[in-house]
């Protein structure tokens, strides 16, 4: 499942370097004080015309989750780790710019709140470009399009319990992780109210199922695959293939405000993303995290 996923990130990467068009998605009005403004394109400080050093002098506010990994969660010291937290670093040695104070880790909900209120600059954490957060933040290129999964527990679960399509019956018990595309697409597709059980963190959730609590649970593909492949003793197991997808990708947010008060920041991490891929940055660090 992990190498299935590397390859997945690598090929959505190779197409991020091959493509020219760049993404931003508005602005609105804002409290935020202005950083150093950059250019209406990427801002190219070098001879080769690469963006490296573009961001020097920027100071930006960052936030996370901490509870999806890989991507981003707390080891056993509980220092912040995973792909997006190594790939947020490489990001912010190669354009120049500061982490305002300490990466803040929160809830999805409250993680795209900040986001779209603009008390955040930007965010990762596996966090989907969803069509309903694109109207109250920007995202750059896609870097990873992780379809969505739906786990059963192999000991309580209904057997019949095979597809997701079957969850909207209201038959079943589903957890969700609340503010999460998992959590967006169990409304969307009609699964009652009374049939969901939101959680605030993922770990829970697991719970939840582990214990029987609940029928199944949806989850974006990579988190419920290294959940199941590092959790000892689990009674979890996948069920069907990936669905979803192409509407779960992952990609940088960047808040409206920030755009606004440093226009060109997209186009800039966007360049950004594709020169680390050409330098083989970002394969290095989906082998470290995710094979």
């Amino acid at each position: 499942m992990k190498n299935t996923l590397l390859r997945k990130m690598v090929a959505v990467g190779t197409s991020i370097a091959m493509m020219g068009t760049l993404v931003a998605c508005g602005s609105s009005s804002s409290e935020l004080e202005s950083t150093t403004a950059v250019a209406d394109e990427p801002a190219a400080t070098s001879a080769d015309g690469s963006v490296k050093g573009a961001l020097e002098g920027v100071t930006l506010s960052f936030g996370t989750s901490g509870l999806f990994a890989p991507f981003s969660y707390y080891d056993e010291s509980g220092a912040l780790i995973g792909f997006d937290i190594d790939f947020c670093n490489a990001l912010k040695d190669y354009l120049g710019f500061e982490i305002d104070g300490e990466m803040q880790a929160m809830d999805y909900s409250a993680l795209a709140t900040s986001l779209a209120e603009g008390k955040l600059d930007f965010g990762m954490a596996a966090l989907c470009a969803t069509d309903e957060r694109k109207e109250v933040m920007n995202f750059t290129n896609t870097y990873c399009d992780s379809g969505q999964s739906i786990a059963v527990n192999k000991e309580t679960s209904p057997e019949e319990l095979t597809s997701v399509d079957m969850l909207t019956s209201g038959d079943y018990k589903v957890a969700v992780e609340k503010g999460t595309a998992s959590h967006m697409y169990a409304m969307n597709i009609g699964i009652p109210e009374d049939a969901l059980e939101v959680h605030d963190e993922i770990t829970t959730a697991y719970e939840s199922l582990e214990q029987g609590k609940v029928d199944a649970i949806i989850q974006d593909t990579p988190g419920l695959a290294y959940y199941i492949n590092t959790a000892a003793d689990t009674k979890i197991e996948i069920k069907g293939e990936p669905f979803n997808q192409g509407q779960a990708p992952y990609a940088i947010a960047i808040s409206f405000d920030c755009e606004k008060a440093n226009p060109g920041i997209v186009e800039t991490f966007n360049k950004a993303v594709e020169e680390l891929i050409a330098d083989g940055t970002f394969d290095e660090l989906s082998a470290k995290w995710l094979e």
